[in-house]
């Protein structure tokens, strides 16, 4: 399976249980916070702050707790000031690692993600060291079993779609970014329930893990980053096969 797919799916599993909620809250009320600041608070005309919306929605955030985030942005709560940061480093065999950050002290952020890439065995690399590994996509991912493969590819590329790919028991769709509202609003149109629907950092290439050991090193890294609070997204280029991610402990 897609490294990055195959991780996303797993995020959107965590973001649902309920140990996570709080935490998934407050990440969302950052970004919520973010593109209400930088684009105003109405999401028909701010595109950033609409699919910070859907994704508050998606771990069952509350309407007035979404409202309060988008007042605390527009001057009509206490002001918070967050900055927006991107790290990028190596994970155990090279894998290259994006980290979108949320933070209200960069030195404090900065420090504490090069310690978590110490801890699994990767270092933190200059601005720029990665990031053209990777490209700006939609992507969308629906269970094989909720539709045809034919029926969606047919909506899927009728509506934008790049590319889709069976991998692991999942459709995978992606697109331009500027396609991706049309294609994710025609598969809500025929009812066809999405695992993921983000715009993501999508590697052009991918590292295969094919040992269990480093494959429980990656994912315990990743884990780490995504509970981190200032972390608003963990992106990385590895590839572990479903036989060996199913015997990582985590």
């Amino acid at each position: 399976m897609s490294g990055h797919s195959h991780w996303s799916t797993i995020k959107h599993k965590k973001a649902s249980a309920d140990a996570k909620r709080g935490k998934s809250w407050s990440k969302v009320a950052r970004m919520i916070i973010m593109a209400a600041k930088k684009g105003g608070g109405d999401p028909n005309g701010n595109l950033s702050l609409r699919y910070a919306i859907d994704k508050a929605k998606a771990v069952n955030m509350p309407k007035d707790t979404i409202d309060k985030a988008i007042k605390k942005a527009t001057g009509e709560g206490s002001a918070i000031n967050f900055e927006e940061m991107v790290y990028e480093g190596y994970g155990p065999k090279g894998v290259a690692l994006m980290i979108d950050v949320l933070t209200d002290n960069r030195t404090r952020t900065v420090a504490e993600i090069k310690k978590i890439f110490e801890r699994h065995g990767g270092a933190l690399g200059a601005t720029g060291c990665v990031g053209w590994m990777f490209h700006k996509k939609g992507l969308i991912t629906v269970k094989t079993e909720a539709v045809k493969e034919d029926d969606l590819m047919e909506i899927a590329l009728g509506a934008g779609a790049e590319d889709m790919r069976n991998v692991g028991g999942i459709y995978e769709i992606t697109c331009l970014p500027a396609a991706f509202e049309g294609l994710k609003k025609a598969l809500e149109a025929k009812s066809i329930p999405m695992e993921v629907a983000e715009v993501s950092m999508v590697p052009a290439n991918e590292i295969p893990i094919n040992d269990v050991e480093t494959a429980g090193k990656i994912v315990r890294l990743m884990d780490e980053f995504e509970d981190h609070e200032d972390v608003q997204n963990a992106y990385a280029n590895f590839n572990i096969p479903d036989d060996i991610m199913a015997k990582v402990s985590g």
